[in-house]
């Protein structure tokens, strides 16, 4: 197996393709070389959430991807995946990212590439691939051909990764508070001022607005407030993947707001408003796309994310009160969306003050739970129509009574 090592083409004999396929992937007949081969599919992007669109089950994920957040470990398990091997450490130790830990506990292999190796991704996706020892393989034309080394990445490792993030989380924080002060300093200016106006369908003046983000804990939280969105019937902002998120719980959103970055075409076109958050020297990514699909939008430029943006659209438009879910609030919350402060959204959470409740996480503050008395009330909920229903009607009665009388001299 050492020869495996060595980066010229190779031959693969069937004993040795079912030892790789014990590693990762699934062995079956190859029609077309007529002798086993390992049948895993790599799906490569350098963006996670981009990558798990088009993930089909079983399949390997290939990423570039430092500090695995929880979001993305969980869109990676949703889709089904077979192992995750990474170009980038899964853990660096520079904060606690949540998202090595939830593989490992799904009990998903976990690799990564030694060497670094960028141009993997381009090269390997939609290719079968394959794992053996440490070594990376593909197999083209007939043969399997080893690309990259790789190392496995085990729970004491992660433990190791993430007792040296807690070590040093007190600098970390020091260096977000003074990169969040600093920025807040420079910005402050452009949210004193307001939005541009824009001539929205959507009314939301003296109304509750519930903002949604694809963020942590956001179905259960959803779930935890369904019957609020089902009395209140607040407005629904949908913060790109955020329209994802309420179609999953069998919303409408009312109108997107976003760079349309990490939404579907599905939610796109839901039939929602939809408001293209641009930079405020006029540039928008998410403009291309929308008009790709034909969508009327309207172009708010403006400092800050695009949470941040919702949330002031809410607010400016005079909403009674504003509900955020799955937003971001905390520095492990940017530091895994690759920000190193959250001026904006101090800022912006500053100058809307009262009018804003932050429901994300509610699902962890009460789960409610049966109990025998539940139990006993719903019981006579049930038996005290068919009380009523045997007490009034003779038929019914007649019916009980013959009923009685067979049970008894069945049993007696």
């Amino acid at each position: 197996m050492r020869g495996l090592l060595s980066f010229s083409p190779i031959a693969c004999p069937a004993e040795m393709i079912s030892i790789l396929g014990m590693e990762v992937g699934k062995v079956g007949k190859c029609s077309d070389t007529g002798m086993f081969a390992c049948t895993a599919t790599i799906a490569a992007d350098r963006k996670t959430k981009q990558l798990c669109k088009r993930l089909q089950p079983r399949q390997i994920a290939l990423v570039d991807h430092a500090d695995v957040d929880e979001m993305a470990a969980r869109s990676l398990l949703e889709a089904n995946v077979q192992a995750v091997i990474n170009l980038s450490p899964f853990m660096t130790g520079t904060y606690p990212a949540e998202g090595a830990s939830r593989l490992l506990e799904a009990g998903i292999p976990m690799y990564e590439v030694v060497g670094g190796h960028s141009s993997l991704v381009e090269e390997l996706d939609g290719k079968r691939a394959a794992v053996s020892g440490d070594a990376l393989l593909v197999h083209t034309d007939g043969q399997w051909r080893p690309v990259a080394s790789v190392r496995a990445v085990t729970a004491d490792e992660i433990a190791a990764r993430r007792k040296e993030a807690d070590d040093r989380l007190d600098d970390v924080l020091a260096a977000f508070i003074d990169n969040t002060l600093q920025f807040a300093e420079r910005e402050k200016e452009l949210f004193l001022h307001p939005l541009r106006k824009l001539p929205l369908v959507t009314r939301m003046a003296n109304r509750h607005v519930v903002v949604v983000v694809r963020g942590r804990h956001y179905r259960e939280d959803l779930r935890m407030l369904s019957s609020y969105i089902r009395e209140c019937r607040p407005v629904l902002i949908a913060v790109d993947g955020g329209a994802d998120a309420l179609m999953e719980c069998g919303y409408t959103p009312d109108l997107i707001v976003g760079d349309m970055d990490s939404i579907s075409d599905r939610a796109l076109c839901c039939g929602a408003e939809v408001v293209v958050h641009a930079f405020p020297d006029g540039s928008a990514p998410g403009r291309e796309r929308v008009e790709a699909l034909g969508l009327p939008y309207h172009l708010l430029p403006a400092p800050g994310t695009s949470e941040d943006v919702a949330m002031l659209l809410a607010y400016e438009e005079q909403a009674q009160l504003i509900v955020t879910i799955g937003s971001h609030s905390n520095m492990i919350d940017f530091l895994e969306k690759g920000r190193k402060g959250m001026a904006s959204t101090l800022l912006v959470r500053t100058k809307i003050g009262p009018k804003l409740i932050d429901a994300k996480g509610v699902s962890q503050l009460y789960q409610p739970r049966w109990s025998w008395n539940w139990w006993a009330l719903m019981i006579a909920a049930t038996l005290v129509p068919v009380a009523a229903a045997l007490a009034i009607n003779p038929v019914a009665r007649h019916a009980v009574q013959m009923w009685w009388m067979q049970w008894r001299s069945w049993a007696f």
